[in-house]
């Protein structure tokens, strides 16, 4: 369906990972809860990392226990190493559609500091990750940050996103969250590097992450819908962005890419009256 659009709700995960004081698990699985009956598919929920680096998920395990699944929406975690498998592992509930994700940066800037090592050996080391979500039968997803502009590098070429997109892919056909981190991206340069990853890349196979720090998020979704991306993350209320980059608060509302897409003609099969509830709530979060 060439007019239907897969939204992505990353709120949970992405948004509020980035916000100062601890936010109750009751508080995490209510907007969740409500999400889940807006008619998103697929809701970002939690993160197995380290609570000593993004503390605001160190209670991801809780989440998963506590949250009421729904049949035909898939509960999304990241998980960045085997340490992170392990405890979804032992949090995952039997019957519940999950997908893992799994993140490199496209800038080596970047991944020295965001992950102390290159991208190379950052797609080396989810390997094992991918081998365990596959024989589990879990499903995957691939991030990759940074796709026009990097905290500490500066401009990204967008030959460098396809050479990071085509490496973790070398891994699973994942689909693939193509990141612009700190909301820097214009729509040009955003149409360049998708040319470029689509070589790589089926189309069909590939979403936009774009925060709005710039204010240029919905002008790069448009570029991307003109190009063929069908699926797109943002975050109910705007909220949140990426800890580990300086200056990139802001994921892109759900709520105006809902009235973007609908204004345009394009279906999602989202409630846009649900997810103005979610809003309200998630702004009580901050």
């Amino acid at each position: 369906m060439p007019d239907f659009v897969r939204l992505h709700e990353v709120g949970p995960r992405d948004g509020l990972q980035n916000e100062a004081g601890l936010i109750p698990v009751a508080d995490k699985v209510a907007l969740i809860d409500l999400l889940s009956q807006s008619g998103l598919r697929n809701i970002e929920v939690g993160s197995f990392v380290s609570p000593k680096w993004v503390p605001q998920m160190a209670d991801t395990n809780r989440v998963l226990a506590a949250l009421t699944p729904r049949d035909g929406v898939r509960y999304a975690v990241l998980v960045p190493n085997m340490r992170g498998w392990q405890g979804f592992a032992e949090a995952r509930i039997a019957g519940v559609a999950y997908d893992v994700a799994v993140f490199i940066s496209a800038s080596e800037g970047f991944s020295q500091n965001n992950l102390n090592c290159s991208i190379a050996d950052s797609i080396s080391r989810l390997a094992p990750v991918v081998q365990a979500a596959e024989a589990a039968g879990v499903g995957l997803r691939g991030y990759v940050s940074c796709v026009t502009d990097c905290p500490f590098d500066g401009p990204v070429p967008p030959d460098a996103v396809a050479r990071a997109v085509a490496g973790l892919r070398r891994l699973a056909p994942m689909p693939i969250s193509l990141g612009d981190t700190i909301g820097k991206g214009t729509p040009e340069r955003m149409t360049a590097m998708l040319k470029a990853v689509m070589q790589e890349v089926p189309v069909e196979m590939l979403a936009g992450h774009y925060h709005d720090t710039g204010g240029q998020a919905l002008s790069n979704i448009a570029a991307s819908l003109a190009l063929g991306v069908r699926a797109f993350d943002s975050a109910v209320g705007g909220l949140g962005g990426c800890p580990y980059a300086p200056g990139a608060p802001g994921n892109v509302a759900t709520e105006a890419v809902l009235e973007m897409l609908h204004d345009a003609g394009y279906e999602t099969g989202v409630d846009p009256a649900v997810i103005a509830r979610a809003a309200t709530l998630a702004g009580a979060m901050r």
